[in-house]
């Protein structure tokens, strides 16, 4: 099989058309279009429908791209390391983050570990979205309570908890009355919070008043004293050290766990390493305390 015009192929698959990675390679589109052509006629199978203005991959492509598409990165991966001495990663890194993790410490890490591996290439996305490892090209993703996938591997390096706060006043009802609260926009509607307390599980009759889209603006707008909030201990804990805020209880509910993902069908690179160990070391207990303490600077 030639391996260049397989490189072609993947550039193609990976990029969704001829012309973007054409342009991204700097190549003319008429030579990827048949060096592809040539790889299809050499296997005997139709690798992309050509209909209209959208490339799709065939099923048989879909196999291609994924089994090769990696290899022929360990190849590049494995040709610079020996072109380095072996030294130091290099080459670009895709990252998919939250938005919450990204707001609140990623430009920090990210920073950090720029200044620690200059010759690699760091790109970081937020989104809460699920996105798809390959066709998207991410080399890693970190992700909240991720669901079981047999095609990711990796390991939690955070873990946090739900609380309710509010502004010292007013106080607490106590009466069954509903609390105004404050609660993310696309959340589902609600109207009780189950809160865990040293005598037990107990509820609180709540009214939300305000709809926020991110969680700072909620403990923004919780510090205002608008109404109460449910937001992770991490994001509230210099607050409630403060006064500014009181913690109510802690919310019934599994706890946060920050995952980094990977696909398991690939050579874990160095340059993914890297960034795992960076994690490592930045958040050695994974705690919550230890997470507002990083990004308090």
């Amino acid at each position: 099989m030639d391996l260049l015009a397989l490189a072609d192929f993947n550039s193609v698959a990976r990029h969704g058309g001829f012309g973007k990675a054409a342009r991204a390679a700097g190549r003319p589109k008429a030579t990827l279009s048949r060096r592809v052509s040539e790889l299809e006629a050499s296997l005997q199978l139709r690798l992309f429908e050509r209909g209209g203005r959208a490339l799709k991959l065939t099923e048989e492509g879909r196999a291609l791209f994924e089994r090769t598409g990696t290899l022929l990165t360990e190849l590049d991966e494995a040709a610079a390391a020996i072109a380095s001495g072996g030294e130091n990663p290099r080459g670009r890194l895709r990252i998919s983050a939250p938005l919450l993790f990204s707001q609140t410490a990623m430009g920090k890490l990210a920073a950090e570990f720029a200044m620690k591996y200059p010759q690699i290439q760091l790109e970081v996305t937020s989104e809460d979205r699920s996105v798809d490892m390959i066709e998207e090209a991410y080399d890693t993703v970190i992700r909240v309570n991720p669901s079981p996938d047999e095609s990711l591997v990796g390991r939690a390096f955070l873990r946090d908890r739900l609380v309710a706060v509010a502004g010292p006043s007013p106080a607490r009802p106590l009466n069954g009355t509903p609390v105004p609260v404050v609660v993310r926009a696309s959340g589902n509607r609600v109207t009780e919070w189950s809160l865990r307390s040293a005598t037990g599980p107990t509820s609180m009759a709540v009214e939300p008043i305000l709809r926020l889209s991110s969680l700072p603006m909620v403990r923004d707008a919780v510090r205002a004293g608008v109404g109460a909030g449910q937001l992770p201990i991490s994001l509230v804990s210099h607050d409630l050290a403060a006064g500014r805020l009181v913690h109510w209880g802690d919310i019934d509910a599994p706890d946060i766990s920050l995952w980094a993902l990977y696909p398991s069908r690939r050579l874990l690179s160095a340059r993914v390493s890297a960034f795992l160990e960076h994690l490592r070391l930045a958040f050695p207990r994974g705690t919550p305390d230890e997470l507002a303490a990083y990004v308090a600077w």
